[in-house]
Formats: C-alpha cells, structure tokens, sequence
C-alpha cells in the first residue's frame, strides 16, 4: 500500500501527518513502528492521523501514535503541526480549530506570526486521571503541595503528578544536563504505580519565568520538545510557587511559552510548528 504524508516538527518534536480524510487509514502496529523507524521507514516520535469528526460543533477528530505503535490520548507539539497542516492542505479556512482527542476538545489557532497557539485544557492534579496509584511510595507536602518519591539508585526522587489529557510525571532538577532523563524516565515510566505508562519531565527553572526541560516520552523515549510534557512541567512548577503565570520553557528543539491563571483555568500553549516536506511511502 502507497500512502502520502507530511513530515512536520514542533520546536524539534517531529511527526508524520497522514490525511485520514480523503481516504480512510486503518494502520497496523507493524506499519505505524515502520513508519516511524529512522533507518527502515520515515522516522517520527509520533504518527498524526487526520480523521473527520465524529461530534456536533468540531472541525476534526485528532488521533496519535507513538513509535511503539500505541495509540495516546495527546500530543501538544502535535496539535500545532495538526492546525497548520489542515489549514495549509486546504481542508479548512479557519484559523482557530476545535478539534476532538481521546480525553476532549482542544482548540488550535494560527497566529499572525507564524506561531499556533493551543488551548490545551485544563490540567489535573486527580491521581485517579492519570492514573495513579501511589501504593506506599513516600509523600510530603511542598508548599501546600503534595509530592511522592521513588527510589532508584539507593537515592529518592521526589515528583508531582499532572494529567494534560495523558499522564505526566515531573521533577525539579538542579542541572537539566546531568539528570538522568533515559534511566530515570523509563524507569519511572513503566513503574507498577502508573499502569497506562507516563510521561516523565525533568525541568530546571531558571528564574521563575524562565526554565529548561528535557522529557521522557512513553513509548517514543527522549524527545527535543514534549507539549504536554512542558505543560505539565510548568502547571506543576507554578503550584509549587517556583514559576510565574507567564513563562517560556527551552527545549533541545526549541522555546514554548506559555500562560495560565492557575488551577480550575485551561492552559495556554504557543509556539512552532514547521513543514519539512512531503512525500509517499510503501508500506
């Protein structure tokens, strides 16, 4: 089978766009771990399917697949690269989008820049929204914030929790270049106390408008840029008193900047998202 696509990236988060709307994609694990191999297919973290949607009053239905070839509930470097894509490819003339994930509505918008701006709900801090299940881990409380602790190399790291409509994990870290992002993060990510996997952020804040994260993704590993993964880095840096309202957050691949007025209020997500190029693949 022949297929088209668009190779994209946001802030260095690189994906394969497939249009899910002119012609109807029903891909195997097989072909989604082809696809994104980086020696034998095309190479992506994520695979974006644009479907049609399936509710009253939204423009898409978005659908992600991570290298392992299973299928996650959001992708917030995703939703950038899904906004330009149906706006450049002509399948809409809005700027600002509603579209539908697994876990809600999201609503991408085209900025006069160049940028996407993406309203990217509202996080949770629930345990049972990841999910997780701190079992008898360590817990304490950090200006009026609950943290847990998991040991790993006789040393404890403590964590907050965030669900961005997917599971997250952060830790403040003192050097974002000495953490250990892959050991840490795949351990912490296939812990039993997370039994859908989670997202792993490792964040070192400058000041508190200003900080570095590296992230460890569930299934794809160490990738430039994490939207949700920054987002739930920063929502749980700002509840922890350490980051302002408004923030920028560097990545490997690039800035993001972000807003949000605190908990029970939807995050505001900004930055890049760029076509590579375009091309056809047999699978």
């Amino acid at each position: 089978m022949k297929i088209s696509f668009t190779k994209m990236h946001g802030a260095g988060n690189d994906f394969i766009v497939l249009n899910g709307i002119e012609r109807t994609l029903d891909l195997n694990v097989e072909q989604i771990r082809l696809l994104s191999d980086r020696h034998f297919g095309v190479g992506a973290d994520q695979i974006l399917l644009v479907e049609p949607a399936t509710m009253e009053g939204v423009d898409f239905k978005y659908r992600i697949f991570n290298q392992d070839g299973s299928e996650v509930e959001m992708c917030g470097n995703g939703a950038r690269c899904f906004a330009k894509y149906v706006h450049d490819h002509g399948l809409t003339s809005k700027n600002k989008i509603r579209v539908q994930t697994m876990k809600g509505i999201i609503e991408p918008e085209l900025l006069a820049d160049g940028m996407v701006r993406v309203d990217m709900g509202t996080p949770s801090f629930a345990p049972s929204d990841l999910p997780f299940n701190p079992q008898e881990l360590p817990c304490r409380e950090f200006n009026g914030v609950i943290q847990w602790a998991i040991e790993f190399h006789k040393k404890l790291y403590w964590f907050s929790i965030c669900s961005m409509g997917n599971p997250h994990v952060s830790l403040v870290v003192d050097d974002i270049d000495t953490a250990p992002v892959s050991s840490l993060g795949s351990f912490i990510e296939n812990h039993p106390a997370f039994p859908c996997r989670v997202n792993v952020g490792f964040i070192q804040i400058l000041n508190p408008s200003l900080a570095r994260v590296r992230v460890w993704e569930r299934g794809a590993g160490e990738t430039l840029a994490c939207g949700t993964g920054n987002s739930a880095a920063y929502c749980t840096s700002n509840q922890l008193m350490l980051m302002d309202n408004q923030a920028k957050l560097l990545n490997r691949g690039g800035t993001l900047r972000f807003e949000w007025e605190g908990e029970g209020m939807p995050l505001m997500m900004c930055g890049p998202a760029v076509q590579v190029f375009e091309s056809e693949i047999e699978i």
